[in-house]
């Protein structure tokens, strides 16, 4: 079976991260008092949470709904947002709760994979039957204790959010069938789940930083990538990409995590107020969300984007062999039958 456990060193903590770590406000297990609670409200908490998205992005405006409810819930906690990869990127930022350095980040769940072997489930290709099984899936008590085994490594879950279905975008060349991608150069995330697929569909997969996507597009260093349709107006690929297939193989989530010292130092109260803000906002997250997918396929259209409806069945069949593949591992063959058994 191919490795797709892939390190992420965790190094030595990021000097400016560290910095972060020790002001703006108590952190808990940093103080006598914090280690101590002497109420069942606990101590006082400023939560630094970090991301890489802009203050535009759903995701980062979900967050503003945890904080808010947080907040108003709380009269001895708040939040600070550290937006646009301000302390660094997502992989830096998760080092960074890991160490204390930060309390909270959101992460793509393809990153979690090099953490627990269980979040590969989330990258591979046509586990959801469509957006209401799927919310089904993350909603499930299996998804829920996912969430606490990554405590050993130093954070744990708390939420998701939603990223969309992703699907293949290209500058000229609609995907309307696996034989489409032969001899494409497709950029995907670093996550060997989505090398993975594009190879078993036939295209040739080409790991690269979101930020560097236009450039290669219009350089021709790649034929296409695989997102939803705000990558094309939020990040501008419809003016260099002009066709958008639905074939929408993955929807893999967002997750929202917390250093677990942290978590483990609040109060039974305070773990209570942050665990019910943080499942308000996904369910204000998914509205916004749903509303900016419409509004980016409007104005993808007006930049010349053609839109194309696929028959997906060739897609998931090419991708099978795969799916057996990472059943090998007991763990994700587990929560594939848990959420196929919610297809019911």
């Amino acid at each position: 079976m191919k490795k797709y456990m892939k390190a992420i060193g965790v190094g030595s903590l990021l000097l400016f991260g560290a910095a972060c770590g020790n002001s703006g406000g108590e952190s808990s297990g940093s103080s006598d008092e914090s280690s101590g609670s002497e109420s069942s409200s606990g101590s006082e908490q400023n939560l630094r949470l970090a991301h890489n998205l802009g203050e535009d992005h759903p995701v980062h405006q979900g967050l503003v709904d945890f904080k808010d409810r947080v907040e108003e819930n709380s009269d001895n906690m708040s939040v600070e947002i550290f937006p646009n990869g301000t302390l660094g990127s997502e992989n830096e930022v998760l080092e960074q709760v890991q160490n204390g350095g930060i309390d909270m980040t959101k992460v793509s769940a393809g990153a979690l994979e090099n953490f627990a072997s269980e979040y590969a489930v989330f990258s591979l290709p046509y586990i959801f039957e469509d957006q209401e099984h799927f919310y089904n899936s993350m909603e499930s008590e299996p998804v829920q204790e996912l969430y606490q085994s990554t405590e050993d490594q130093g954070f744990v879950g708390l939420t998701y959010y939603d990223s969309g279905a992703r699907s293949f975008y290209t500058k000229d060349t609609p995907i309307k069938h696996p034989d489409d991608l032969q001899g494409l150069k497709i950029r995907v995330m670093d996550s060997q789940t989505q090398i993975d697929m594009v190879e078993q569909m036939g295209g040739s997969p080409t790991p690269m930083p979101y930020g560097d996507i236009y450039t290669g597009l219009q350089q021709g260093v790649i034929d296409g990538a695989e997102s939803n349709p705000t990558a094309l107006t939020n990040g501008n690929h419809g003016e260099v990409a002009k066709t958008f297939s639905y074939d929408e193989h993955t929807r893999i989530p967002d997750i929202v995590v917390m250093s677990a010292d942290t978590w483990n130092g609040l109060s039974s109260e305070q773990q209570d107020i942050v665990k019910n803000a943080a499942e308000q906002s996904t369910e204000t997250q998914k509205e916004i969300w749903a509303e900016t997918v419409e509004e980016a396929k409007t104005q993808a259209k007006e930049m010349g984007v053609e839109f194309y409806e696929v028959d997906k069945e060739p897609f998931r069949e090419a991708v099978q062999p795969m799916i057996e593949e990472y059943r090998q591992d007991e763990a994700v063959a587990n929560l594939l039958d848990e959420f196929e058994a919610l297809r019911e």
